[in-house]
């Protein structure tokens, strides 16, 4: 999820670093939602009331795309704290700063799985480095693509899969109108909201699409709003 590095890159610290990438990467961090979202997101009653008692995530546009795709797939399938756990190895290769997409494609297979890495993981580490590498991607060519742009651009790197590519348009390059309708805490979030039954899976992404439908053009902002609300009712 996640490259030219220009003289004027601000490195982060470990602990900056670690703060972002946890899942998801940004979780915790609350914004002030622009007046004009929240007046359209509150079109939605059932959302509105949502609104009203969580606190959302931040959209935020984020800097090295390349190390954030990197993270996400560590990520994958752990736990927040495991996955801090593993990046924070992770960085420890390169004394703590953000390496580039050069430096991790130059890092021995041996050594990625000597922090704890699967061969999976591992390995699709330095494809995502190495096919930012081979195909010139950096964070202004990023910036400047639609959704659909980077969806395409990215989705060929093996390891990186749809949910991913989502999660890093809402979390890394601020899109603010993605759906991850796969996504299981949304689908729990709208099956307790809206009554959804989540056993019928294709039922299900057509009902959470058509409700979807009415956040548009701000789609990201009413997950933010649902991933904390899920959390909540925990």
């Amino acid at each position: 999820m996640y490259v030219h590095v220009n003289p004027n890159f601000r490195t982060h610290t470990n602990i900056d670093v670690i703060d972002e990438v946890k899942f998801c990467y940004f979780s915790g961090m609350s914004q002030n939602i622009p007046a004009t979202v929240i007046t359209h997101l509150s079109r939605d009653k059932k959302l509105a009331r949502v609104m009203q008692v969580a606190t959302p995530y931040q959209l935020k546009k984020r800097k090295n795309v390349c190390l954030r795709l990197c993270a996400s797939i560590m990520s994958q399938q752990l736990s927040t704290k495991v996955a801090e756990v593993f990046f924070r190895r992770f960085l420890d290769l390169y004394s703590g700063h953000e390496p580039t997409p050069q430096e991790i494609a130059d890092t021995p297979f041996a050594t990625l799985r000597g922090i704890g890495l699967s061969n999976a993981k591992a390995q699709y580490v330095l494809n995502v480095a190495n096919y930012f590498l081979e195909h010139k991607i950096t964070d202004r060519k990023l910036y400047a693509c639609t959704s659909q742009e980077v969806t395409e651009l990215l989705l060929p790197i093996k390891g990186v899969g749809k949910w991913t590519v989502e999660m890093l348009l809402m979390f890394t390059l601020g899109h603010e109108d993605v759906f991850p309708v796969d996504d299981l805490g949304i689908q729990q979030a709208m099956a307790a909201i809206y009554k959804l039954d989540l056993t019928d899976k294709r039922t299900l992404r057509t009902q959470m699409l058509k409700i979807s439908e009415k956040w548009a053009p701000y789609q990201s902002y009413a997950c933010f709003y649902l991933w904390p609300y899920k959390d909540a009712e925990k």
